[in-house]
């Protein structure tokens, strides 16, 4: 019953401030596409994390001994993975958009550059682009932070609270629950400017892949900063390259982007892996691991 009005508490309170910062922002003139959305719509990034620190603090009174806040340096391989995925997967769009005639990438990142920057490119970037490109990694790193005000909440409580016995239903429901959650943004053409209702179905089944991602480097890395630098580097660093390679391509962005169709390709092979090797097995609980671990010192 605790766990229950913790998840619903968790729900409402996500949900009730996301929307209603990003309705003010929106309402108040300030377009989707403009910088200063970003900066005002802050609070809605965060949203999830309030919400979890406001439940665990206060409503269930559980605390934080599973939300994952260390770092274990030794499970190194998890962060790069996480880090460098996204450059996988748009690879992996760039190869297929032209087999199946979507869009064609435009390696001098010029074209993409002119659609990312309307108001005119920089000269010594139109001489050197790909020097952007060599920044993106780092600036996931920067990111990150922000990006924990997603984790801590979604992969940080909900989808250990979800379904704890059942790992993929809990990746599965989260991930459709995440989903939802962006769908005052989406409708303004935050991920499909062209198919703004279309988008609301087949935005969730990329957070559903995502969060079986997400989840696998959460729990193997047993930390909420790995699944944070993940999101951070798929926001910035896949979003990032994937504009300037096949931006102003012509290419409709609910077929090539990395939450589009085409996204699904090697998101849902990562996915199907980690399901088919059982990957997502639930972790002892903390008080089990400890008694494990005391057990293992004595000799028992």
């Amino acid at each position: 019953m605790n766990n229950r009005k913790g998840i619903v508490a968790f729900i409402l309170i996500a949900f009730g401030i996301a929307w209603l910062n990003w309705e003010v922002v929106l309402r108040s003139g300030i377009a989707i596409d403009n910088p200063l959305f970003k900066i005002l719509a802050m609070p809605s990034a965060f949203a999830p994390a309030i919400a979890a620190f406001i439940v665990r603090k206060w409503i269930t009174r559980e605390g934080f001994g599973d939300a994952g806040l260390a770092i274990d340096v030794s499970k190194w391989r998890y962060y790069l993975i996480g880090w460098l995925l996204p450059l996988v997967a748009v690879g992996c769009i760039v190869i297929l958009a032209p087999l199946f005639g979507l869009a064609k990438p435009d390696f001098t990142l010029i074209r993409g550059l002119k659609q990312v920057m309307p108001g005119g490119v920089p000269p010594a970037l139109l001489a050197h682009p790909w020097l952007l490109v060599l920044g993106l990694p780092v600036n996931a790193i920067f990111a990150t932070p922000i990006l924990f005000g997603e984790e801590f909440g979604w992969r940080g409580y909900l989808q250990l609270r979800l379904f704890p016995e059942q790992p993929l239903l809990s990746a599965i429901g989260t991930g459709v629950i995440w989903g939802i959650w962006h769908y005052p943004v989406n409708l303004r053409g935050y991920n499909y400017p062209d198919h703004r209702i279309l988008g609301l179905l087949v935005f969730p089944v990329a957070t559903v892949l995502i969060s079986i991602i997400f989840g696998w480097l959460r729990l193997k890395s047993n930390s909420i900063w790995c699944s944070s630098l993940a999101h951070a580097a798929t926001n910035g660093m896949g979003g990032t390259l994937f504009l300037l390679l096949l931006g102003g391509s012509g290419g409709d962005y609910i077929y090539i982007s990395l939450v589009g169709v085409l996204g699904y390709v090697p998101l849902g092979l990562l996915s199907a892996w980690i399901i088919a090797t059982g990957q997502l097995k639930p972790a002892a609980p903390p008080q089990m691991q400890a008694d494990r671990s005391q057990a293992a010192q004595s000799g028992a």
